[in-house]
């Protein structure tokens, strides 16, 4: 219980590092992209928010496993359905101002490149958005680092989305240093492309982490307490619990009664049950609440 603890205590200090970093990304990737009025740094922007609420989430996550006790119910509450749907209609109004006004320039540039004010493109801002994005790629080569050492999935997932949205940017910055050598109608196209890529980066986030925070009974508690009654020195368990779909990243927690016997290496009992559980359904997140029982005997 207490390495459980520690893990989810360290996993909540990364993604909080990690979510005022991103923060950081998101404020410089804004105001450049406003003052140089580039299109494709504004949708890119919105790939980065969209970052941010899936570390957010994250983030959330793992706190819930930090502080349960075993009796809660997990679901979805209000706070997290209104954040789902106040990022949807952010997305959704800044997404359709940007893809009118993108199309509009698009339309225009191909036309003549005259009638629309020159995106103020220099090589200070294509070096400051190459370190942006290296500190971006430093990010997620950390988060991956802390997603092994912990072993939780949650941080793994919102690596794997952070980064394909990495390439998204290294492809808008590619198009930045075409505006810069007179393609100027690399701008809007590239704003074209992030906008509609925006729908399904939005999807893998609602897709992989939300589940993770629903209330579905991934496996019969009694199935589980079998498993663990396998393992050599519990004796009982109760209060099962798994959360997550099958096929994807569960969470597992249970109280587990060891013989007294059992009782100095309780790590290593848990260890062998933990190991049993991943063998059986992959990728198990676990929690398990241990406690010596008198006058038992052994298995």
């Amino acid at each position: 219980m207490v390495e459980a603890f520690s893990r989810s205590q360290a996993g909540c200090r990364a993604l909080l590092i990690i979510l005022w970093l991103t923060l950081m990304i998101l404020a410089v990737k804004g105001w450049a992209g406003w003052a140089t009025r580039s299109l494709s740094l504004l949708a890119d922007s919105l790939h980065v928010l969209v970052d941010s609420f899936s570390t957010l989430l994250s983030l959330h996550t793992v706190a819930c496993l930090r502080h349960t006790s075993g009796r809660e119910v997990w679901g979805h509450r209000k706070r997290e359905t209104a954040a789902v749907l106040m990022l949807v209609a952010i997305l959704g109004f800044l997404g359709f101002s940007l893809m009118s006004v993108s199309v509009y320039q698009f339309q225009a540039l191909i036309q003549d490149a005259s009638l629309l004010p020159a995106i103020q493109v220099d090589l200070p801002l294509i070096l400051l958005l190459t370190i942006v994005i290296s500190i971006h790629i430093c990010l997620v080569l950390f988060e991956r680092y802390e997603a092994n050492i912990l072993d939780m999935a949650v941080l793994r997932l919102n690596a794997n989305h952070v980064l394909t949205d990495i390439w998204l940017t290294i492809a808008m910055l590619l198009g930045l240093i075409g505006v810069w050598l007179g393609y100027v109608w690399l701008d809007s196209l590239m704003a074209i492309v992030l906008l509609f890529m925006l729908i399904p980066s939005l999807w893998r986030v609602l897709n992989q982490q939300l589940p993770s925070m629903m209330h579905h009974m991934a496996i019969a508690p009694e199935v589980l307490a079998q498993l663990a009654l396998q393992v050599e020195g519990v004796v009982a368990c109760q209060d099962v619990r798994s959360r997550g779909l099958l096929g994807r990243p569960l969470v597992i927690q249970m109280h587990l009664s060891l013989h007294p016997e059992f009782a100095v290496a309780a790590h290593l009992v848990t260890e062998r049950l933990e190991k049993l559980l991943r063998e059986r359904y992959g990728s198990v997140q676990t929690r398990f609440y241990v406690r010596k029982v008198e006058g038992k005997a052994g298995k």
